[in-house]
């Protein structure tokens, strides 16, 4: 599977099986998490058999059962970080459907384990994304028209529609869709709306639109 087939086939999964996460599958990811590390600056951690996490009143409201991994997406503190943690979360979560696993995005609904992980001075946990082996694959979610997420300043090129589209497979916060894509030439320019996370979900929504349109084919401004 490539990430293009991960992007369209992974949706969130709250339920997991009782099952570990497989010794080759943990060292693939833990190496692409290093990766992801060094080229951000990062500090995310692979997290398992603790099921501490999501355990409490808030786990149980938000659906979530099983869980017994997760990803703890934690950096230096900075205006940048929470959009930094949304597009290389995303990087792992895509990385992750192509290795049999499924995911979960998680804002509010777990508990900090603070022996679980190591957070240096100077830096925060954002949030954690649960991963394992789902009971179900999930299911899709409606997405906003095109047209509600672009301005372009022209009549847009296929490249920019295919990122659009690839943005509209995103997961964010409660499913809003908040941000905006701006198109001049090659040019893209992309701003989060108001509400929850909306700087996480501008950066997982920047890695889909990447994906989608070729990084080849524009430059961010």
């Amino acid at each position: 599977m490539d990430l293009l087939q991960a992007m369209k086939e992974r949706h969130s999964v709250r339920s997991y099986k009782e099952k570990s996460i497989e010794a080759g599958t943990v060292e693939k990811l833990r190496s692409f998490i290093k990766e992801c590390n060094k080229e951000s600056g990062l500090h995310m951690q692979l997290v398992l058999d603790e099921p501490h996490a999501f355990e409490g009143f808030m786990a149980h409201y938000g659906k979530f059962s099983g869980v017994r991994n997760y990803i703890a997406l934690i950096g230096r503190k900075g205006n940048d970080l929470e959009e930094k943690c949304g597009y290389y979360g995303e990087k792992i979560v895509l990385y992750a459907q192509t290795l049999g696993l499924n995911t979960c995005w998680v804002g509010l609904t777990y508990s900090k384990v603070k022996s679980a992980f190591q957070i240096d001075p100077g830096e925060k946990l954002c949030l954690v994304i649960a991963i394992g082996y789902g009971q179900t694959q999930g299911v899709s979610h409606n997405s906003k028209p095109r047209e509600k997420v672009m301005n372009p300043e022209a009549a847009p090129q296929d490249w920019f529609l295919r990122g659009i589209d690839a943005a509209l497979l995103a997961p964010t916060a409660m499913n809003q869709q908040k941000f905006t894509f701006t198109c001049k030439g090659n040019q893209v320019s992309t701003k989060a709306g108001l509400g929850f996370y909306s700087k996480t979900d501008l950066g997982i929504v920047k890695y889909h639109f990447e994906l989608g349109a070729g990084k080849e084919n524009f430059r961010w401004v």
